[in-house]
């Protein structure tokens, strides 16, 4: 089977995301996570630009206490859900690497990945 042959797959289902939550996925052998904040998705590399590590320690638990902010748990840097700016913590101005997606038929897809 060739990479032709290989059907896009979406990232998730956005009702396996709530309104004020994260999920992690594995997509391609990389990890991401998604942020839904309302109606607006945001997707990233799950890896801390301070440390290179994995944000999360519980799975799918990328928000702080508030919901609002996306937070590394190994040493607390905030960051906004929207651009992935670091707000607070040791790599203030440093970015989380997004990756664009979108919703289509009620699933979250990878941009440029949609079933032919």
């Amino acid at each position: 089977m060739s990479d032709d042959d290989v059907k896009p797959q979406p990232l998730c289902h956005l009702d396996d995301l709530p309104l004020r939550g994260s999920k992690g996925v594995i997509h391609q052998g990389q990890s991401l996570f998604l942020v839904r904040q309302g109606e607006q998705v945001y997707l990233y590399e799950n890896r801390c630009p301070h440390r290179g590590i994995s944000l999360e320690w519980v799975p799918d638990q990328f928000l702080d206490n508030s919901g609002r902010l996306i937070q590394c748990a190994t040493h607390g840097a905030l960051f906004l859900p929207e651009n992935g700016e670091c707000v607070a913590g040791p790599c203030v101005g440093q970015s989380l690497r997004q990756l664009h997606c979108h919703i289509s038929n009620g699933h979250i897809w990878l941009d440029d990945e949609q079933p032919s």
